[in-house]
């Protein structure tokens, strides 16, 4: 007996359409992302930025601070009197350049020197590295006001731990030292800097060290190369360009860095200490003319911009001789 069997129609699945994007929306929603960040930038920067520019041509003293409009026009006399070197202005303004420059210098220094020991020391694997390495970013943690006024307290000259360590317990000293005025002052500003600064370059310079292979190193120790020539033969010329950002971005920071001795000296800051952006702070605030103030941050935007850009010059050629 035969059965007689039909063959059932076979379905297939629509595919589940998502939902429809309007054209408009997804060839706008990149730029409307973007929006917050530019607006914030626009307000933060560029417009103070242009308004500082403004300033730096007009005659704003404290007899215009109601009336931004009616200062008059000074053209380029603010920037005459602030590199008139024989005057008052500019030879302080030339004394603070000085301090900057060698405040700046030194403390890069230091600062790749120590995170650069500290990365090669703590990349082989230990018991206890990754507790030493959460010791040694605490600086970078810690808050820098917090920071800068412990250190602070640390440089008083009677009651702080420095004096009572090297005076009292270690005998280094017949008197206690001044470490906030005088000639100290720059050696402690470096100091705290030093503190607050070479952590960073710790944390990336370790972080450039992972990407460089083990079996390197390996092979070279095979070859009878010790640690100093592996560390120059090879960490530093695969360092090259993290070193070459680090470098620029540390001596960014310090040259333009307020904070320290704002916090560290409080408003009279001592000569040694004097810091081109506090010295600007004082022309500024202190005397209330703030078109000369102005017209000295301009010359330090374009200093920054004219070292900048000689350094990315420089470095560039040598890297593409490399």
């Amino acid at each position: 007996m035969a059965v007689a069997t039909a063959e059932a129609p076979v379905q297939t699945a629509k595919p589940k359409r998502g939902p429809e994007r309007r054209p408009g929306l997804s060839r706008w929603l990149p730029y409307l992302l973007l929006a917050p960040a530019v607006l914030l930038e626009l307000l933060i920067h560029i417009i103070p930025m242009l308004v500082g520019i403004w300033m730096s041509f007009v005659k704003l003293t404290k007899f215009f601070i109601a009336n931004w409009s009616a200062a008059p026009w000074a053209g380029l006399g603010n920037y005459k009197v602030a590199l008139d070197f024989d005057n008052a202005v500019g030879e302080g303004l030339l004394k603070s350049f000085g301090v900057t420059v060698a405040f700046s210098l030194t403390t890069v220094a230091l600062s790749w020197v120590l995170g650069m020991a500290a990365a090669v020391a703590l990349q082989p694997p230990f018991r206890g590295r990754s507790w030493v390495r959460t010791l040694f970013l605490v600086p970078y943690a810690l808050p820098a006001y917090a920071g800068i006024l412990t250190w602070n307290f640390m440089l008083q000259r009677d009651t702080g731990i420095v004096n009572h360590i090297l005076v009292d317990n270690l005998g280094l000293s017949s008197d206690r030292p001044f470490w906030l005025i005088g000639g100290n002052a720059l050696v402690s500003l470096i100091v705290v800097a030093v503190w607050k600064l070479w952590t960073f370059a710790f944390l990336t310079l370790m972080a450039g060290l992972q990407s460089i292979p083990n079996d390197i190193y390996e092979a070279a120790s095979v070859d009878g190369a010790g640690n100093l020539r592996q560390w120059r033969n090879i960490t530093l010329p695969s360092l090259r360009p993290v070193n070459l950002v680090l470098v620029l971005v540390l001596f960014l920071w310090t040259f333009s860095d307020f904070n320290t001795p704002y916090v560290l000296f409080g408003t009279a800051q001592p000569p040694a200490g004097d810091l081109i952006t506090f010295h600007i702070y004082n022309a500024s605030f202190l005397t209330w003319n703030f078109g000369t103030g102005a017209a000295m941050s301009v010359l330090l935007l374009i200093f920054l911009m004219v070292v900048t850009g000689i350094y990315l010059l420089v470095t560039g050629r040598r890297s593409r001789r490399a």
